[in-house]
C-alpha cells in the first residue's frame, strides 16, 4: 500500500523512479487537441455501418456521445480539416477517430460509474488495503506504479481492475469492493450496457467488411469483461513522467469513460492528438486482437496518457476479450481475394499464448506486430 499515489494527500515532488528519459517525456509542442467526428448511430443502419468502417480506416480511435447536438461528419473531412489545421502530411493510415451519438447507454449509468470509481479513490488507506497486491494473476486487484520497460521508470497511475463474468454470477460481483457503497451496484449497471454498445459497434464492422454480422460472437469477445479505473493524482512534475507509457491495447475493442479532466493523448505520425473532453462520451479504440482478425484492415494505434498539475483524473476503460483459449486469426473472408493479392497478415494465435508473449515484449506496437507479423 506504500506505493499507492493516492495514499498521499499530496506530492512535493517528483520521486527519480518516476522520472522518463528526456526522448520519452510528453513533447508539449506537438501535442495539439482536435476536435473528433461524429458518427449518429440512429442514422439508417447502411449510412452508419458505411461511416464506422471509413472511419476506422483512417485513424482507430472514435468517440461515441449520448449528445444529440453534435452533426455527423465523414472521416475524409475531417482529415482534410486536420491535415491543414495540424500540418502533417498524413495521418496514420487505417485508424478511427470519430463521436458517436445516440449509442444507448445510460447517462446516468455512465455519471454513477465516474463518481463511484472516484469516491473509491478518495477511500482511507484501510478501506482499500485488502484489494491492494502485485499479483497479476489476480482477477481484481489494486495496484500503482508499474515498471515500464527494461529502464525500470515507474508510471503516475493507481489502478483498480475489476473482471466482470458473462452472464454476471453472484459470486464475482462479492468479489469487487464493498466500499464506496455505490462502486457494485454502478458496475453491475454500467459495464453490460457498455459492452452491448461494443458488440454492436462489432456488428456494424462486420457488416461493412463482408464478415457475417456474428463473426465476433463466441470465444472471440466471450472473455470476462476487464475494468480498468485508472486515477491519476496531481503530479509535481507533469513533463517528467506519464501516466501511461505509449502502448496497444491486448483486447479486441476497448470503450474508455475519460473523465473531464484531459489526459488521453493518440499517436498520429511525429505527434501525439490530445483528446478533449467531451461530456457524455466514450472514446472507443481498437485492441491488437481486432487487428489480427481483420488482417490489418484495422489497426490497434498507440496511445498514452498524460500527467497533470493541477486536479486528480479518473478514467474507466471496458476491455472486450477474447477467452483465453480462443484461436485468433485473420478471418478467411479478408485473407486471399483475386488473384491471392491479400495473403494473411497474422499467424494464428491463442489468446492465452498472445497475451504470453506480449507480457514478454511489452505494449509498443512494433514489438507485438514483429511478433505476430507474418
Amino acid at each position: 500500500m506504500e506505493n499507492l499515489l493516492s495514499s498521499s494527500a499530496s506530492h512535493d515532488m517528483l520521486p527519480d523512479s518516476f522520472v522518463f528519459p528526456p526522448d520519452q517525456r510528453p513533447p508539449a509542442s506537438t501535442t495539439a487537441a482536435v476536435a473528433l467526428p461524429v458518427i449518429d448511430l440512429s442514422l439508417p443502419r447502411d449510412e452508419v455501418r458505411r461511416a464506422v468502417l471509413d472511419a476506422g480506416k483512417d485513424l482507430g480511435f472514435f468517440q461515441v456521445t449520448y449528445n444529440t447536438h453534435y452533426f455527423s461528419i465523414s472521416s475524409s473531412v475531417f482529415n482534410l480539416f486536420a491535415l491543414a489545421w495540424l500540418g502533417w502530411p498524413t495521418l496514420t493510415t487505417n485508424a478511427f477517430v470519430a463521436q458517436v451519438v445516440n449509442h444507448g447507454v445510460p447517462e446516468q449509468a455512465m455519471r454513477d460509474m465516474e463518481s463511484s470509481c472516484s469516491e473509491f479513490f478518495r477511500l482511507p488507506a484501510s478501506d482499500k488495503s485488502a484489494f491492494y497486491t502485485e499479483d497479476t494473476d489476480k482477477p481484481n486487484r489494486l495496484f500503482s506504479s508499474t515498471v515500464y520497460g527494461a529502464g525500470g521508470e515507474r508510471y503516475w497511475r493507481d489502478c483498480l481492475r475489476l473482471a466482470v463474468p458473462f452472464p454476471l454470477d453472484p459470486a464475482a460481483r462479492d468479489a469487487w469492493p464493498d466500499k464506496p457503497a455505490g462502486l457494485r451496484p454502478a458496475v453491475q449497471a454500467f459495464v453490460p450496457a457498455a459492452r452491448a454498445l461494443g458488440m454492436e459497434l462489432l456488428r456494424l464492422l462486420c457488416e461493412g467488411a463482408g464478415l457475417r454480422h456474428d463473426y465476433f460472437e463466441g470465444d472471440l469477445a466471450g472473455g470476462d469483461v476487464v475494468v480498468n479505473v485508472n486515477h491519476y493524482p496531481p503530479c509535481p512534475e507533469p513533463e517528467r513522467t506519464l501516466g501511461l507509457p505509449p502502448h496497444c491495447d491486448r483486447n479486441l475493442i476497448t470503450l474508455l469513460l475519460p473523465g473531464s479532466v484531459p489526459g488521453l493523448e493518440v499517436a498520429c505520425r511525429d505527434g501525439w492528438i490530445r483528446v478533449p473532453h467531451v461530456p457524455g462520451a466514450f472514446v472507443v479504440n481498437f485492441g491488437h486482437q481486432l487487428e489480427i482478425a481483420t488482417n490489418g484492415l484495422l489497426k490497434s494505434v498507440e496511445h498514452r496518457a498524460a500527467a497533470n498539475a493541477g486536479v486528480a483524473r479518473t478514467s474507466v476503460a471496458t476491455f472486450i476479450m477474447p477467452t483465453e483459449d480462443c484461436l485468433v486469426a485473420p478471418a478467411a473472408e479478408l485473407v486471399g481475394g483475386e488473384g491471392g493479392g491479400n495473403p494473411a497478415r497474422y499467424r494464428a494465435v491463442t489468446f492465452r499464448e498472445f497475451m504470453r508473449v506480449y507480457k514478454t515484449v511489452g505494449a509498443r506496437r512494433e514489438a507485438v506486430e514483429k511478433a505476430f507479423k507474418i
